[in-house]
C-alpha cells in the first residue's frame, strides 16, 4: 500500500511537471498574446504598506504598467476559468486567498502557484477587521495564513502579502502583519467588480481608471462570474491600448518562465 501510495503521489507530480510544460508550450506558440512584460521582486521591508487608494505610495511602476490581483478564491465554479484565461494570454497575478475557500480547494491554490501565480492571504474568514476586536482580527489574519500555507504544502512558498478584507484596516493591524514579516497590499485601481456590474461596465471602469492613473494595482475578484466574462476583454484592451502586465513576487519565489518579455 505504501508503494502504491508513492506511485500515485510521484504519478500526480509528473502530471502537474506536464501540465506547467504545456502551459509554458502553447505560451510559445501564441505570439499573440498579452504576456507578462517583467517580474517586479518585491521585500516587504522595502515595500510595507502600497496601494495609493489608502497610502502614500504604491508599488514603483512604469508607465502603463498594470498588475493585476484577484481577492476572495478559490472557488471551484470560477477560478480555474480565471486561471484558463490568464494561461491563455500568458498572463501572471497575485492572488489574494481567503483560508475557509483555500482549506476547501487546496488544489487550486497549488494550481495556481504551479502556472506561475503569485499567492498571498486575505485573512480566514472575510471579516471588516477594523470593526471587530483586535485580537479577533489578528486571530483571523494569523488563521488565514496559515490555511493558505498549509494548503499550498512543501515546496510552495507562500507570498508575504497580505491584504484585508474591503481593505478594512487600521494601525494595529497593520503592525501585526509587517511583525510576521509580511507587507500590506492596498489598491491603487478598482474594477468595482464586486458591485452589480455588467463585463462591458467592468471593463469601461477599469480602463478609464488605469487611464487617469496611467498605471496601477488593479483589483478583481475570482470568485465573480462577471469577472469571468470581462477578463478576456479586459486583458485585449490592455494590449491594444499598450498596457503592459508585471508580475509582482517575493525575492526567494523562483519564477516559472511562461512567454518571453516584451
Amino acid at each position: 500500500m505504501k508503494n502504491i501510495g508513492r506511485f500515485a503521489i510521484a504519478l500526480i507530480g509528473a502530471v502537474v511537471c506536464a501540465s506547467s510544460a504545456q502551459a509554458a508550450l502553447e505560451c510559445a506558440r501564441n505570439p499573440n498574446a498579452l504576456g507578462t512584460s517583467r517580474v517586479m521582486r518585491v521585500a516587504p521591508s522595502d515595500f510595507p504598506l502600497i496601494g495609493r487608494e489608502q497610502y502614500r505610495e504604491t508599488l514603483p511602476l512604469r508607465d502603463r504598467e498594470v498588475v493585476l490581483t484577484f481577492d476572495d478564491g478559490p472557488i471551484p465554479a470560477t477560478t480555474p476559468r480565471i486561471l484558463d484565461v490568464l494561461a491563455a494570454e500568458c498572463v501572471r497575478a497575485t492572488f489574494f486567498m481567503l483560508g475557509m475557500n483555500v482549506a476547501e480547494a487546496t488544489h487550486l491554490a497549488r494550481r495556481a502557484y504551479d502556472e506561475g501565480h503569485s499567492i498571498g492571504s486575505h485573512s480566514f474568514s472575510h471579516p471588516t477587521l477594523a470593526k471587530i476586536s483586535p485580537a479577533a482580527a489578528i486571530a483571523d489574519i494569523d488563521r488565514g495564513i496559515d490555511a493558505v500555507t498549509e494548503a499550498l504544502g512543501r515546496g510552495r512558498q507562500l507570498a508575504p502579502f497580505f491584504r484585508a478584507p474591503y481593505l478594512s484596516i487600521n494601525r494595529e493591524i497593520e503592525r501585526h502583519v509587517l511583525s510576521r514579516g509580511h507587507m500590506v497590499w492596498s489598491i491603487d485601481a478598482d474594477s468595482l467588480d464586486w458591485t452589480f456590474t455588467t463585463p462591458d461596465k467592468l471593463v469601461e471602469r477599469s480602463m478609464a481608471e488605469l487611464e487617469r492613473l496611467g498605471r496601477g494595482v488593479l483589483l478583481l475578484h475570482d470568485i465573480k462570474p462577471v469577472t469571468v466574462r470581462a477578463l478576456p476583454i479586459l486583458l485585449a484592451q490592455l494590449k491594444q491600448r499598450g498596457f503592459r502586465i508585471v508580475h509582482v513576487a517575493p525575492p526567494a519565489v523562483q519564477a516559472t518562465s511562461l512567454a518571453p518579455a516584451r
